[in-house]
């Protein structure tokens, strides 16, 4: 068997001393500082002869480095736009291209009658929140609304899902897209989750009515921002009223209900709850637990 040969390793080149290239350099150098030499020379004799020539130049000169560095920033900035823009394109392409997120199956539980009348399954332990995953958080709030007569209920969330957690058809015929958010009572909902909902859930699933539920609650700009979008905010303390039935249904207080009449399964009290809005859209609502407004 022949043995392999391995390959000399390159020898380093050395190179030699060039007398011609040496003097060369240092000829050409010499005619650089003569030069530079006789430009500061010509500048100083100006300068004498014409000093108000001097500052007109330095006032030349950093008026083209401060142009120079304005131009250099505004580069950064567009590439920095670029970059964003591109990223955000191909976020929105694998958006497409990722497959509808799959209906889960709750999973089955205790039989209850709601409002209404209506006779539904409802799971078990949906009182402790705190205790679910965020998928059962999710399934808690789409067997609230199925309980409560809301048809065609889904629960959506996951990847890809847009800001969509649970779709459902209220009682009126209204589509209802409620997102969840399952924090810790010291972690409230903030402005930034309402603008990333705010921007789907109306030109993206097309909702009549817009609910964001949370375990905890939302900071005033979160609030201010739900109110000019027409977004309905359902804190803790109205998500356990929701739950034992005490308190108003999410949909009860959107805009197009005050426009088109109430519920007429609904009672006294829940009537009472609803609270006229204006605006084309409306004004959001912060439920509490008496069914009221802020």
């Amino acid at each position: 068997m022949t043995a392999p040969v391995r390959p000399a390793p390159p020898e380093h080149r050395r190179y030699r001393f060039d007398l011609r290239s040496t003097a060369l350099f240092f000829v050409f150098l010499a005619v650089v500082l003569v030069v530079v030499g006789l430009a500061l020379r010509t500048l100083a004799d100006a300068a004498e002869r014409r000093p108000a020539w001097v500052f007109v130049l330095i006032a030349l000169a950093v008026a083209a480095l401060l142009s120079l560095r304005r131009r250099l920033r505004l580069a950064r900035v567009a590439r920095r736009a670029a970059t964003a823009l591109d990223e955000a394109a191909r976020e929105a392409a694998h958006a497409l291209d990722a497959p509808p997120p799959v209906p889960r199956q709750r999973p089955a539980g205790d039989v209850v009658t709601g409002r209404g009348g209506v006779v539904v399954e409802q799971p078990e332990a949906v009182l402790d929140y705190d205790a679910l995953t965020p998928e059962g958080f999710e399934e808690a709030i789409a067997a609230l609304c199925e309980r409560d007569g809301c048809s065609a209920v889904e629960v959506v969330g996951g990847a890809g899902d847009l800001g969509a957690d649970v779709l459902a058809v209220t009682p009126d015929g209204r589509r209802a897209v409620v997102q969840c958010k399952q924090y810790c009572e010291t972690n409230r909902v903030g402005s930034q989750d309402l603008q990333r909902f705010g921007g789907t859930c109306f030109t993206v699933h097309e909702a009549d009515v817009a609910v964001l539920v949370t375990t905890s609650d939302f900071t005033a700009p979160a609030l201010e921002y739900a109110e000019q979008c027409g977004i309905v905010c359902v804190n803790r303390e109205a998500l356990l009223a929701w739950t034992d039935g005490t308190g108003p249904r999410p949909w009860e207080t959107d805009p197009a209900l005050t426009a088109t009449g109430a519920d007429p399964r609904a009672s006294d009290a829940d009537l009472a709850a609803t609270i006229p809005l204006d605006g084309a859209r409306g004004t959001a609502q912060h439920l509490t637990a008496d069914g009221s407004g802020c």
